[in-house]
């Protein structure tokens, strides 16, 4: 028998189908992506009834109605970082990479499959979120409508973008291989150092700052043009480029070091 006829031969098709198995019949992806989605939504409808049209100050429609989606940031990266770190902490790592020995095709399967999950679950969030908080707020100046300008391209640009937080974060865990390490690094490289350098006093500094993670999801999310901001499609390449660079880091060191 051929080695491409072997019932059992290690094939991409065949760790993909693993990992997205794996993926799924782990209680914790149920439990992370319904909070995810039902935090969005109830946000989105609790800020949209609360509203009175008195305190925002002119704030982006998108990102108000989507606020919660910090949340998500959160909780899609800590499920990141659950599908690899989470391995290495339980002892299942051992397991995979004894059926599978060349390890890169387990690491890219993981992030395809949580990207292909967590791109649609988002993006179809905020699209039920966004005419939810709608319906409450008519008549004042964070009403709006998806057929406006700028919108949906903020709605999917956002979705996008905590899509590919979650395999930043994924490409964290495999890298550290310590859960409770890996969502600090997370957090500190998305929300908390790009605070720290934008409090230095250079210019390149403050321009350096807008292309990391954090700052690039939020200008994906605003609807209109915001002064001094990346625009979208830089914003968008710089969150893939930080994404490609995590994975590719976190490859060439899956490769060196032992299980």
């Amino acid at each position: 028998m051929s080695t491409a006829t072997l019932p059992h031969r290690v094939t991409p098709a065949r760790v993909l189908r693993s990992e997205w198995h794996k993926f799924w019949t782990l209680r914790s992806t149920w439990i992370t992506l319904a909070v995810t989605s039902a935090l969005t939504l109830a946000m989105g409808a609790g800020l949209g009834a609360a509203y009175d049209g008195t305190g925002e100050g002119g704030m982006d429609t998108v990102v108000f109605v989507l606020l919660g989606t910090q949340f998500a940031q959160i909780n899609l990266g800590v499920l990141g970082i659950l599908a690899t770190a989470g391995e290495y902490s339980t002892g299942q790592i051992r397991s995979t990479m004894t059926a599978i020995p060349r390890r890169l095709p387990v690491l890219w399967s993981k992030a395809a499959v949580l990207f292909a999950v967590a791109l649609p679950l988002t993006l179809a969030t905020n699209l039920l979120t966004f005419p939810l908080a709608q319906s409450f707020l008519s008549g004042t100046d964070q009403s709006a409508s998806l057929g406006d300008p700028g919108i949906l391209r903020a709605l999917a640009g956002n979705a996008a973008g905590l899509a590919l937080l979650a395999v930043l974060a994924l490409g964290i865990g495999a890298l550290v291989r310590s859960v409770p390490t890996a969502i600090g690094a997370f957090i500190g490289l998305v929300m908390i150092l790009p605070e720290v350098l934008a409090m230095l006093p250079y210019e390149v500094v403050d321009d350096a700052v807008r292309y990391f993670p954090g700052k690039a999801l939020e200008t994906l999310t605003t609807a209109q043009p915001v002064p001094g901001a990346a625009s979208p499609g830089a914003a968008l390449l710089a969150m893939l480029l930080w994404t490609a660079a995590i994975i590719a880091v976190t490859s060439a060191v899956l490769r060196r070091r032992d299980v």
